[in-house]
């Protein structure tokens, strides 16, 4: 099921949205935590689990730029010292 829905973004602002509804099946013990801590911020429940949604879903970019990252500089890695050697050869050439 698609709704629409005006959520209050930063600072205020309107947004309308589509939102899909789910059915989640939590432990107890998860959904009292959440709530407690969805009221000590003045939120609902579903606010509060779209926004710990959200940060895990930023988190786990962020983590897989930094994984993609550390993928590519190792593929380039023996490539640059290939070309490190090569300048050192040719600083070597120039200073003799």
């Amino acid at each position: 099921m698609i709704r629409t829905e005006i959520l209050y973004i930063l600072y205020g602002y309107r947004i309308m949205i589509s939102m899909k509804a789910i059915l989640l099946k939590l432990p107890t013990e998860l959904v009292e935590m959440g709530d407690a801590c969805a009221d000590s911020l003045g939120v609902s429940r579903a606010e509060y689990i779209r926004r710990a949604i959200d940060r895990m879903n930023h988190e786990t970019a962020r983590a897989r730029r930094a994984r993609d990252l550390m993928t590519a500089s190792k593929k380039v890695r023996a490539e640059s010292a290939h070309v490190n050697a090569e300048f050192d050869e040719i600083e070597g050439d120039v200073e003799t």
